[in-house]
């Protein structure tokens, strides 16, 4: 791909050294490149609400704010025009799925070298979709919580964000306070998570946003 003038990318990730050798290898990839950094998910959604066109947006799944999946679903259903590439130590092919199921452009191992990160990137700037070419996701056995990634992809910013202080054990008028919103609000966002994910209570919600986890919905202090 030929350089291009006058992309803008944010980079969400807490680690301040893996987020200057990504911005070394953006530099060195596009000509006049606009490069915002975040540390968390709050960051990322200022940096987004700031205004202008993004064109992507490299995310890591593990940093203050995020619990597992949940910062790619609440950028793709707060910002859906968005593309997010997913950049993650985890290498999990399940893990890869995953991301792609809730709506990522492509996954980016850390591990791999500047080659493949420019290979991965110049894919999906082009429109393309990009995974570990030794992640085969076709071969993938069967997944029986297909649907329920189906169910939480409905959820709207708001309710995913709901969903992750309820699996951290928050009471209604502590997630009202949180959002600054009133409690009635909150119970109706509860009731509306309930119905999408076909369950009946508060707990089970919890238990089947885990399922799909892989381990990863699991509480993560800010850095």
């Amino acid at each position: 791909m030929a350089p291009t003038t006058g992309y803008k990318f944010i980079i969400a990730d807490d680690h301040p050294l893996f987020r200057g050798a990504l911005r070394q290898t953006l530099e060195s990839m596009f000509d006049g490149v606009s490069i915002a950094e975040a540390g968390s998910l709050d960051a990322v959604s200022k940096l987004l609400e700031e205004g202008g066109e993004v064109d992507l947006v490299l995310l890591d799944l593990n940093m203050p704010g995020v619990r597992g999946f949940s910062g790619l679903m609440y950028l793709r259903a707060q910002y859906s025009q968005v593309p997010i590439v997913v950049v993650s130590a985890n290498e999990d092919p399940a893990t890869v799925r995953r991301c792609m199921e809730f709506g990522a452009a492509g996954y980016v191992p850390k591990s791999l070298g500047t080659d493949s990160i420019r290979a991965a990137l110049t894919t999906v700037m082009d429109g393309g979709v990009w995974t570990p070419p030794d992640v085969d996701l076709a071969a993938l056995p069967p997944d029986e919580t297909a649907k329920l990634v189906q169910r939480l992809s409905t959820l709207t910013p708001q309710q995913v964000r709901v969903l992750m202080m309820l699996s951290e054990g928050l009471l209604n008028k502590q997630i009202a306070y949180e959002l600054s919103v009133s409690e009635a609000t909150v119970k109706a966002h509860v009731s509306a998570i309930l119905q999408k994910l076909g369950v009946e209570s508060r707990t089970q919600a919890v238990i089947a946003a885990s399922k799909i986890e892989a381990g990863q919905w699991q509480s993560l202090e800010a850095s």
